[in-house]
């Protein structure tokens, strides 16, 4: 981002300058990266850096922008992370270190537990709160508990459920299982940790943001989703669902193990492809 004319660097020629940089960097989303960061250091829109790519970029602007790329193409900071949000079931989520950042996959989750159309839902292990604040909204959930073992991360589920106007709706609660429920839900759903502790020295440079609590599934990646096969027909209504994103290759010793509990088991795969989300039925009932 040197060695030209201040004139020169308008929003289009950075958003150009950075993609070629990031793909160089090994960034697998180059051109996105860059316009989404320069919009968060011009405060504007991504739609407004081509309704003003012939003005240039003020110096001061460029410092915030320097600084962003050089931590995404440096340090390998996740987009969301740096800019404090993500999009999630279209809607705009807070993200901070202490959280997973929402992905396109565990949307899944989502479109799964409105088919059931429930009246209450537990979300175990909520993060930023996004999954649960998408069947609320979308569902007309009469009533939601949220559960994480992260304080941290229920600070930050608080914030995006005010954001969302659900703040009185959703009940957040600091909590390692299941076994402080008192309440039966129609759904419970969950996005565990669910990488093999080996794995994660393997995994993407972006995961080392992450918190470690949210990945760390332990040796066979599978420690929390057993113990939620184990404490979740207590919690369901009869005829609920308990709904888990898993990863890849998982699902058949997934769904086996539920089949141990006495579970109906259907696996549905992610627009990719991939089986991610087990649909367990407690009441031998049929996943849908």
């Amino acid at each position: 981002m040197s060695g030209a004319s201040e004139a020169l660097w308008t929003p289009l020629a950075l958003v150009k300058w950075t993609t070629d940089y990031f793909a160089k960097a090994g960034i697998a989303s180059p051109r996105l990266d860059a316009e989404v960061l320069l919009a968060h250091a011009l405060g504007c829109r991504r739609l407004d850096l081509y309704l003003q790519f012939e003005r240039p970029v003020e110096p001061d602007e460029r410092s915030i922008y320097r600084d962003l790329v050089q931590r995404r193409a440096r340090e390998r900071v996740p987009v969301a992370l740096l800019v404090g949000e993500r999009e999630f079931w279209s809607r705009s989520f807070y993200v901070t270190a202490d959280v997973l950042v929402p992905r396109p996959e565990t949307e899944l989750l989502v479109e799964l537990a409105l088919r059931e159309k429930p009246g209450k839902v537990l979300d175990f292990g909520t993060g930023s709160g996004n999954v649960i604040a998408a069947v609320m909204l979308d569902g007309g959930v009469e009533f939601g508990l949220a559960l994480d073992r992260s304080r941290d991360a229920l600070e930050v589920a608080g914030k995006n459920l005010e954001r969302h106007g659900l703040f009185d709706r959703v009940r957040r609660v600091c909590a390692d299982g299941l076994g402080c429920v008192r309440h039966r839900f129609d759904v419970i759903v969950s996005n565990p940790p669910y990488i093999a502790t080996a794995d994660l020295a393997g995994l993407e440079p972006e995961l080392a943001h992450e918190p470690r609590l949210a990945l760390d599934g332990g040796p066979d990646g599978l420690v929390v989703i057993r113990a939620l096969l184990a404490q979740a027909p207590d919690c369901l209504e009869p005829g609920g669902k308990l709904l888990v994103e898993i990863g890849a290759g998982q699902a058949g010793v997934v769904a086996a193990a539920a089949r141990e509990h006495g579970a109906a088991v259907d696996v549905h795969r992610d627009l990719a492809g991939i089986e991610r989300v087990v649909a367990i039925c407690f009441e031998g009932g049929s996943g849908r």
